[in-house]
């Protein structure tokens, strides 16, 4: 029998009451370099059952919004048959208006996750953090790898990357280089983040690639780049773009744990708990007598174009 997430009270873990849904994806078919990711779930669970779940920032215990822990998708035969898998699963916890998150596995996973998405929110931007731009529209014969995991996303959505410093050739002719923010740029605009958020749509699905961390920070990661974000700029971005945008959902993905190093799988761990109190942050408890109805998410106000257009 699975524990609950963080091995939070079996009240706030229940299916039909949880606000929020984590769905574990523990694939690794087509990662090209350090083998592992599918233990990544796994390792941020465990670590989740050793952070604080009061988060000093925010003044909140998100937890109590209620987190179920949904089965792992263990499809595998096939990178195509997984993302079909991902795709059902978040489609049918989508219908039930709940938060939903994923935890991976390798950055394809994405895929199947973001087209879910898209059908459900209206002029839906996906933020990629990620050092790499993962815009081929194919790689070693398939559609669906790690190394593909935006182009989708690229076709279909709002697309904004931020921290890419590492792309293929090809790749430039897919970039839309108005709504990519490069990792080299970050480090003298001083405006970098309002920029992105001003390229941002209302509806925002955060797809978070551990390797955007700089490898001194988050070295346990399939494919490592230096020169990437940093933890305290890092959460500033995200409070941002949570405070000014409805962030509907988000992944996290490509942590690749050490057994002799726990400390890749804390940051994960604790990265996943902050997104989760930034947004529901503004959520008080019923018992406080305060009606949730009235801290509805912030809508957008500095958007390049408007949720109406096609």
């Amino acid at each position: 029998m699975k524990n609950n997430y963080a091995n939070i009270a079996s009240e706030y873990a229940k299916k039909e009451t949880a606000k929020v849904v984590l769905i574990p994806v523990p694939y690794n078919g087509t990662d090209s370099w350090q083998k592992g990711s599918d233990k990544g779930p796994e390792a941020i669970l465990k670590a989740s059952e050793s952070i604080e779940l009061y988060d000093i920032e925010t003044d909140s215990e998100v937890y109590k919004q209620g987190i179920f822990l949904a089965d792992a998708i263990s499809e595998n035969k096939t990178p195509e048959t997984m993302s079909a898998a991902v795709y059902e699963n978040v489609k049918t916890y989508l219908n039930t208006k709940k938060f939903v998150t994923i935890v991976g596995g390798e950055h394809s996973v994405s895929i199947g996750t973001i087209k879910a998405f898209n059908e459900h929110f209206d002029n839906l931007t996906v933020l990629q953090i990620d050092a790499h731009a993962g815009i081929r529209k194919e790689y070693k014969g398939s559609k669906i790898n790690h190394s593909c995991s935006m182009y989708h996303a690229s076709q279909v959505t709002n697309l904004v990357q931020v921290g890419v410093r590492s792309m293929g050739h090809i790749e430039k002719t897919v970039i839309d280089y108005d709504k990519v923010f490069f990792a080299h740029d970050l480090a003298t605009d001083d405006y970098w983040m309002e920029n992105a958020i001003e390229a941002m749509t209302d509806n925002v699905y955060i797809s978070f690639d551990l390797d955007g961390f700089d490898p001194s920070i988050m070295p346990s990661v399939g494919n490592p780049e230096p020169g990437g974000l940093f933890w305290y700029e890092t959460l500033d971005f995200l409070r941002k773009v949570f405070e000014e945008k409805n962030v509907v959902g988000f992944d996290l993905v490509e942590l690749c744990p050490n057994e002799h190093d726990k400390t890749s799988d804390a940051l994960a761990a604790k990265l996943y708990y902050k997104m989760l109190s930034y947004k529901f942050e503004l959520e008080k408890d019923d018992s406080l007598g305060i009606d949730e109805d009235d801290f509805s998410a912030k809508k957008n106000k500095i958007g390049k174009f408007s949720d109406d257009e096609e």
